[in-house]
């Protein structure tokens, strides 16, 4: 049996697509030879770039609305081999015990709620052809939390545990359900986060650095292909030595 990296000729939905991993996975895909249906709150950035076969404007916290992008995005591309959930935000970088309940909901909505809907839209498509691709952006903060961001650490959290039952669900078909779990990435969150918060958590990576977008679409890229066909239900490091586990 011979299994290929290829992913020419499949078409998939990227959330968060505007920029930082989701452009980077969008624009890697697209290189590759795959058509990307682009997602985000604002496609305004997204529909000069060729990078795109389509964009879509998409909150992934409404229910409706992901049930709408799907179905333009399928109609657009004529086909769907899956989808990257990857929309998310970091919410303020202080103590649990300062976060009100509406901070909260914020990050929970986007980080985990968001990710349930994007998935959930695209169920019924994957489950009649009985294959597809769904990978999950997490975070390492979801296996070993971050201090100051307690929020963002248990949505991602949730989107392991997601990703875990939703792969035991959909067996034996060829739906496969992964979580990528990177370390903290060079992408323009870090714009909002104070040096000593950024400094904190690049010590904790043995190798000395942030992981770049680009290290994480290449991953997605393995993921999506025939040769990972195999594998579900996993979360796939990219924490520069931080996860042992």
């Amino acid at each position: 049996m011979q299994l290929s990296r290829n992913i020419s000729g499949q078409n998939f939905v990227v959330t968060g697509a505007a920029r930082g991993i989701g452009l980077a996975i969008s624009t890697l895909f697209s290189n590759l030879g795959a058509r990307v249906s682009g997602w985000d709150i604002d496609a305004g950035e997204m529909r000069d770039n060729s990078v795109f076969a389509d964009t879509q404007v998409v909150d992934v916290t409404d229910e409706k609305a992901t049930i709408a992008g799907f179905a333009s995005s399928l109609q657009r591309l004529g086909d769907i081999d899956g989808i990257i959930a990857n929309a998310g935000i970091n919410g303020p970088t202080k103590p649990m015990w300062e976060y009100s309940l509406a901070e909260w909901h914020a990050v929970m909505d986007v980080d985990l709620t968001g990710v349930f809907l994007s998935i959930k839209a695209s169920l019924e498509h994957f489950r009649i052809r009985k294959r597809g691709r769904i990978i999950v952006i997490s975070s390492i903060a979801g296996k070993e939390g971050n201090p100051g961001a307690v929020p963002y650490g248990a949505a991602k959290a949730g989107v392991i545990g997601l990703a875990k039952g939703l792969s035991r669900e959909l067996l034996p078909s060829e739906i496969t359900v992964n979580c990528i779990a990177p370390s903290m990435a060079v992408t323009e969150l870090l714009d909002g986060m104070s040096d000593l918060y950024i400094a904190d958590k690049k010590s904790r990576i043995p190798k000395g650095r942030f992981c770049t977008p680009e290290e994480i679409a290449h991953m997605a890229a393995f993921i999506a292909s025939p040769a990972c066909s195999f594998t579900t239900g996993q979360v796939f490091d990219l924490s520069g030595g931080r996860a042992t586990w």
